[in-house]
């Protein structure tokens, strides 16, 4: 099916994978403003955003030093479209002999490239675009399309904005109550570490260097959760964070990183079953904290980076691989403690106390896999098939599963005199510090 003046072919994967896109990769991208490059792009979709409208809703383009070929220009474009119109009219192009969208009667394309005034006497030509203003109420995602598939080279300022009791509301329809969303939660964090140092002041006594980490957690998911309650706020209001993004990176970051670290040293034992980290547990953290500064790198990359770059799948191919590898490696501390905790049951004479302590540890694993399954799956299908106008339940379900672990694992791992995760007599601290030395010795 050709596209082009030039007769190209328009694969069918490559329409698979720009609908994919839309529905699946996109609802996460907010439609702030954007300052987007496209440098000697011949691709014949450049998809830039996906923004939920309500009747009233403002497209605003602007578009800065573009060096455009030789050809008909009518041929290059911008156009609104809803995932629902957008199939149909493809499937129809091959019975049509259409070979580009732009000439579809059912797409109704923004502008065209011709559309563009002559350019002015200025070092940089600036075209302001007439707005647009949306007339049906849905979800839309913004395409330029190059039917020409020739080498374009321009800056695109994009601004999507609904109004909100007259002043633009730059979230979209469905993420809008995202803000007052994570100030909640920040508030519900609050109150929970409250709440742990209230416990460890109390039990002082049976507190465990652990159990500080655990603190430093809370404190770090609500800073986190406060940054990113700032930075939608401001993206509501303005159409720019305002600096606030980079703090959300960084305590996401932190958040991030700590939460492995916590759950591989539960799963190790460490702090409360042995003082000590064996070589191979140590290993472990060596290659989850690296990992998980290359997904959190990846992470802002792909999220600043907008789906109009080239390499935008990639990029969120590569952060997901990398947080799939942390989530996978968390686990294997948990494993290691309940085969050792296995092997113990049946052959030292403390049976039934390292029973309790495998039974409980088969409990925890079983929690943070629910935990991580929930979180990158289900989550997920959620944001998927949830309606645009409803977006906001799944950073709503993901908040809930995140809060209910936290409160389940500070329950099970809380500083009590008698629970059984703490019971560790004078034989097993011995056993353990003589087995870090051991290993300290071997890699000496």
């Amino acid at each position: 099916m050709a596209v082009g003046g030039g007769g190209g072919v328009l694969p069918s994967v490559l329409l698979v994978t720009l609908l994919f896109s839309v529905v699946n990769l996109l609802p996460s991208c907010l439609a702030e403003i954007k300052h987007l490059t496209i440098k000697d792009d011949s691709r014949p979709f450049i998809l830039f955003e996906t923004f939920g409208f309500e009747v009233g809703g403002v497209v605003n383009i602007t578009i800065i030093d573009a060096q455009l070929p030789e050809g008909d220009k009518t041929r290059m474009g911008f156009f609104l479209s809803t995932f629902a119109d957008l199939l149909p009219i493809y499937n129809s192009m091959e019975a049509d002999k259409i070979d580009c969208l732009l000439d579809n009667d059912a797409i109704r394309a923004l502008f065209t490239l011709q559309d563009l005034p002559q350019a002015p006497e200025e070092e940089t030509p600036l075209y302001l675009m007439p707005l647009y203003a949306v007339t049906t109420s849905d979800e839309y995602s913004l395409f330029f399309e190059n039917c020409l598939h020739a080498p374009v080279t321009m800056e695109v300022v994009t601004s999507m904005y609904n109004k909100e009791n007259g002043s633009p509301d730059y979230l979209p329809m469905g993420q809008t109550q995202l803000p007052l969303l994570y100030f909640t939660f920040f508030l519900a964090h609050v109150v929970l570490l409250g709440l742990w140092i209230y416990i460890c002041w109390r039990q002082r006594l049976s507190v465990h260097r652990i159990h500080i980490l655990m603190g430093v957690l809370i404190v770090l998911k609500a800073l986190n959760l406060i940054c990113e309650a700032e930075d939608k706020q401001f993206v509501k209001r303005t159409g720019t964070p305002h600096g606030w993004d980079v703090a959300y990176y960084i305590f996401n970051f932190l958040r991030g990183g700590m939460l492995f670290i916590v759950i591989i040293l539960i799963g190790t034992g460490w702090s409360f079953l042995k003082p000590y980290l064996q070589d191979k547990e140590k290993k472990l953290l060596m290659i989850v904290i690296p990992l998980q500064i290359f997904a959190n790198a990846a992470f802002i990359v792909y999220d600043e980076s907008g789906p109009s770059k080239k390499d935008f799948f990639t990029l969120k191919q590569v952060f997901f691989l990398l947080d799939i590898i942390c989530c996978c490696a968390v686990l294997f501390p948990i494993v290691w403690s309940i085969k050792h905790l296995r092997e113990a049951s049946q052959t030292d004479g403390k049976a039934a106390r390292n029973l309790v302590k495998l039974m409980l540890f088969r409990q925890y694993y079983i929690v943070v896999v629910s935990y991580i399954y929930f979180t990158r799956i289900v989550v997920f299908a959620l944001e998927t098939v949830t309606a645009y106008q409803y977006r906001w339940a799944s950073n709503f379900a993901e908040e809930m599963a995140a809060l209910a672990f936290y409160i389940y694992t500070g329950y099970k791992f809380r500083p009590v005199v008698h629970n059984p995760y703490f019971v560790l007599d004078d034989e097993e601290e011995e056993a353990a510090a003589q087995e870090a030395l051991k290993d300290d010795e071997f890699d000496l």
